[in-house]
């Protein structure tokens, strides 16, 4: 008996690797973002600390606590700022990621589909060759047929 043979296997599978490299893409961009906000918890913990010890000391030590809360301000603004652009590349790869494996599911149906078939008609093939053998319908069929 014949194997099941589908024609499209190729695409498939070209399909299911375009799937893999832009899940792989969008984990990075998940990954970059997941740092960016990690770095702005960090820089709130530091301004949260910092923020209480610019009280305790001399005039130049609240002077240099004020400089440096100053500087984790623009900190944090710019890493916002990269967050925003991580996150819209986030949105850009999760995009393509979803299109990239509707592609390959629509294959994979195809394929599961004609896989179906293909096993529906082998059945249905044996049965008749079983059936043929034993209610021996082709010597009859011979018989009668001569």
């Amino acid at each position: 008996m014949k194997r099941f043979n589908f024609k499209l296997e190729k695409i498939l599978k070209l399909r299911e690797n375009r799937e893999r490299e832009t899940e792989i893409e969008l984990g990075k961009a998940v990954g970059i973002l997941a740092a960016i906000e990690t770095q702005i918890k960090n820089v709130a913990r530091e301004k949260v600390l910092a923020v209480q010890y610019r009280f305790s000391g001399n005039f130049n030590q609240m002077r240099s606590y004020e400089f440096y809360i100053q500087r984790l301000d623009q900190t944090r603004d710019t890493l916002l700022e990269k967050a925003a652009l991580a996150e819209l590349e986030v949105e850009r790869t999760r995009a393509i990621y979803l299109e990239a494996s509707r592609d390959r599911k629509i294959f994979s149906k195809l394929k599961e589909r004609q896989e179906r078939e293909y096993r529906r008609n082998v059945s249905l093939e044996e049965i008749k060759i079983i059936d043929d053998l034993s209610g021996g319908r082709t010597a009859r069929e011979a018989v009668v047929g001569a």
